[in-house]
């Protein structure tokens, strides 16, 4: 994770909304406040600033196709959020930038494409996102493999030994199908595996486990953020593994999260497709107030 390098303005403007609990501000480029390290923490304190899991910066509304960046709430820059991405489709969709057919966005060096399936008068969304290839490994996501032992393992001290699923959406992911289910167990795994040295920009992690064919539960430990209700690159990859370690058939998945469910398709490529709501929260704006105490 690295702080964000080329410092943009954005607007005071601002739109909200959830994936399943899972939350992004939307803003878009303006003269009104500087996006640096400092200022973003500020903007996605629940207590002091609107709050968010993290912020989309629409960079150009009139760009084909519409170019985005994406800050965690600690103020660092990240490849790319499911969530967020859909969030942002929900937010073009309410401003008519966007109908009933596909489009497409680049972020974080890559072009993703989104489709808002469904709109309810209520604020609700029903989009899906094509996700790309996943790719699967140590280099995938920047890992050091010398740390695992002859078994490929990772030693966690009081944590135990671990099996990795590591896996790319574009950015990293760690999944653990452990022996025993304990969901609580996150709490201590999560923080060891998302920031061992051995990960050069550090790492999502999940514990998952197959409950039935096409039917996966998942808790998450977002890199920059923590415990996390949802996450759709965090459903992609644990889809993907569940492919990758033979413990499911390639297909459509249910992934269920803390925060409810979303629809990931695996293809035998393993190219994947997220789908699933988004609500619209409320649309704001930051004061001239707050603004001025963001320095």
């Amino acid at each position: 994770m690295t702080p964000p390098d080329g410092l943009e303005k954005a607007s005071a403007a601002f739109f909200k909304g959830h994936g399943l609990g899972n939350d992004y501000l939307v803003f878009e480029s303006g003269n009104e406040w500087i996006l640096d390290t400092d200022t973003i923490v500020s903007v996605c304190d629940r207590w002091r600033g609107p709050g968010s899991d993290g912020i989309v910066l629409l960079q150009d509304r009139s760009e084909d196709p519409f170019s985005l960046r994406m800050f965690n709430p600690d103020g660092s820059e990240f490849e790319r959020s499911g969530n967020g991405l859909r969030i942002l489709a929900g937010y073009l969709a309410g401003e008519g930038l966007v109908g009933g057919d596909p489009f497409n966005v680049s972020v974080g060096g890559d072009i993703v494409q989104l489709h808002v399936l469904g709109r309810c008068s209520d604020g609700r969304y029903d989009i899906s996102a094509e996700m790309g290839q996943a790719t699967l490994g140590p280099r995938a996501v920047g890992f050091d493999s010398r740390v695992l032992d002859k078994k490929g393992c990772i030693d966690l001290g009081t944590a135990g030994k671990l099996m990795l699923n590591l896996v790319s959406i574009g950015n990293p992911h760690a999944v653990v199908f452990p022996e025993v289910w304990q969901p609580e167990a996150m709490d201590e795994i999560g923080p060891l595996v998302a920031n061992h040295s051995a990960f050069v920009r550090g790492t999502n992690v999940q514990l998952a486990r197959v409950i039935d064919e096409g039917l996966v539960e998942a808790v998450i430990w977002e890199r920059g953020v923590g415990p996390t209700s949802a996450s759709g690159t965090s459903a992609c990859a644990v889809a993907t593994a569940a492919v990758e370690s033979g413990r499911a058939n390639p297909g459509v998945f249910q992934i269920r999260m803390e925060g409810g469910t979303v629809e990931v398709t695996v293809s035998p490529e393993r190219e994947l497709t997220l789908r699933g709501p988004v609500q619209e929260v409320y649309r704001g704006s930051l004061t001239a107030g707050f603004i001025d105490s963001l320095g």
